[in-house]
């Protein structure tokens, strides 16, 4: 069952927004204290995050700022500010979806099921195993013998597509496309970051000779 923390202050709405997600199968767990909003996602074990921007001590940019200095949990946006600038601050800090009150029910449960789909991309126990090491999907793990290492979001979606995709090269342009939206523009530097920083973490827990380049075409396990 995913999990998913509701940070509003607003007790009436957090409480019907809490039962609707649970009668669509979801756990939810609702913040009562704002005093540390950030600490309260970063120590909790939910799969996602609904936000509010308007809070009683720091406001959502402030905490999802906080947030995303230690961890991808994927965080979705929603406030009854409506402008183009609150949506673009909201996406420049880390926010993953924006949705304005008052919300569409139906909607809200796209957004979120949309965004579990792209974060987990395979919510099971499923193991994929390669040599030596192995992933464990719905943790974003990495283990090595004795070691393990902890993926962000972008570093796990790389890893997956390169182990589903074992013994063919992939190229930058199937790897951009698969992390982020085609209409969006990222710059190619940003894939280079994300496998160079990977490959870091891989060969800290012994991974030997992990991700591997093919000049001109791509990379492949």
């Amino acid at each position: 069952m995913y999990k998913i923390l509701i940070v509003e202050d607003n007790v009436k709405l957090s409480g019907e927004l809490s039962r609707l997600l649970e009668k669509e199968g979801y756990g939810t767990v609702v913040v009562e204290d704002f005093e540390d909003v950030a600490e309260e996602i970063l120590s909790t074990d939910a799969h996602l995050v609904l936000l509010d921007i308007n809070l009683p001590y720091d406001d959502g940019y402030s905490v999802a700022r906080e947030v995303r200095k230690e961890s991808q949990i994927p965080i979705i946006i929603v406030t009854s500010r409506d402008t183009e600038m609150d949506e673009l601050m909201s996406m420049n800090l880390g926010a993953d979806d924006f949705i304005t009150k008052p919300y569409n029910i139906n909607i809200l449960r796209a957004r979120i099921q949309n965004l579990l789909k792209r974060s987990y991309p395979n919510s099971s126990e499923e193991t994929l195993s390669y040599r030596n090491w192995y992933l464990l999907p719905n943790k974003s793990l990495v283990f090595c013998d004795a070691l393990s290492t902890e993926l962000t979001k972008n570093e796990f979606r790389i890893l997956y597509y390169l182990l589903k995709n074992v013994g063919k090269i992939v190229t930058r342009e199937e790897l951009m496309t698969y992390l982020w939206d085609a209409d969006v523009f990222i710059d190619d530097n940003t894939l280079t970051v994300n496998v160079g920083r990977l490959r870091k973490k891989l060969d800290e827990i012994g991974v030997d000779k992990n991700i591997r380049t093919k000049r001109g075409m791509g990379y492949h396990l």
